[in-house]
């Protein structure tokens, strides 16, 4: 009974967004259509209340970072790399400082998709801003919680920092969106040496480049508290250099033999 009143309850959550948000784009009504079919997925096993929780949460990120990425007024650019890589940002009253990545990978979606979700933790082995991922619980087939520890900056300017996450991951038809924020996790609790910081909503839209099914547009939305005593303008520097790196790192991993 409790399944079946968290199903209604998100599906009537969903169907208020859907007619609340102002002209979705093609893609992000894809994903829309995705979502909506979460009660049906909620009956294939039964979930814990805790279980059922986290499912909420995976799904309230999705729908808050794609209300973010469909509002395209305000954006203002932050840097803009020679490869023609982009980190884009806006205040939102809400969340805070949000930054915004737009690339172009010369692989195709599924490519990209493995490596970002199948192989997440191994994240650590080709991007120096990670030190750890860690996958604590999977919960049915498109939620998992995970510990992350991300990397020192040089100079120890922002010391270690570490988070643990709510993730989900929705295909429908040629779009991946990778959400997720903050959550807590009885497994893992705050870790002696490490700030734990605070992120979300966040998400990564995969959709492959028009006319060009060989390559993927990637766009990652960043939203983090850092937590701890750092001025506005080194945050602000890390956070958009974070979102540079990956992209270089990324494709670095995606272009080693055998992958």
């Amino acid at each position: 009974g409790l399944r079946r009143q968290a199903a209604v309850a998100i599906s009537q959550e969903l169907s208020r967004l859907a007619r609340h948000s102002p002209g979705p784009s093609s893609w992000i009504h894809q994903v829309r259509r995705r979502s909506s079919l979460l009660s049906s997925r909620l009956e294939e096993k039964p979930f814990s209340e805790m279980e059922m929780s986290y499912i909420k949460q995976g799904e309230e990120a999705l729908q808050k970072s794609l209300r973010i990425l469909e509002d395209q007024n305000d954006w203002k650019t932050e840097t803009v790399a020679g490869n023609g890589d982009k980190v884009l940002s806006k205040v939102l009253p809400d969340v805070g400082k949000v930054f915004r990545l737009e690339v172009v990978v010369d692989q195709p979606l599924d490519t990209v998709y493995s490596e970002l979700v199948d192989n997440m933790e191994q994240m650590g082995d080709w991007n120096p801003n990670v030190k750890e991922v860690r996958i604590l619980e999977k919960i049915g087939k498109d939620t998992v919680i995970t510990h992350e520890k991300a990397a020192a900056t040089p100079g120890n300017i922002v010391g270690p920092r570490d988070f643990v996450s709510v993730r989900c991951s929705r295909r429908r038809g040629s779009t991946c969106v990778l959400a997720g924020m903050s959550t807590t996790h009885g497994a893992m609790p705050e870790q002696e040496g490490f700030i734990r910081a605070e992120n979300g909503p966040t998400c990564m839209v995969l959709r492959p480049l028009p006319g060009s099914p060989s390559q993927t547009r990637l766009t990652w939305l960043l939203s983090i508290d850092l937590k701890g005593w750092l001025p506005k303008t080194i945050i602000n520097q890390v956070l958009s250099q974070t979102q540079v790196d990956f992209a270089k790192h990324l494709r670095q991993r995606l272009a080693r033999p055998g992958l």
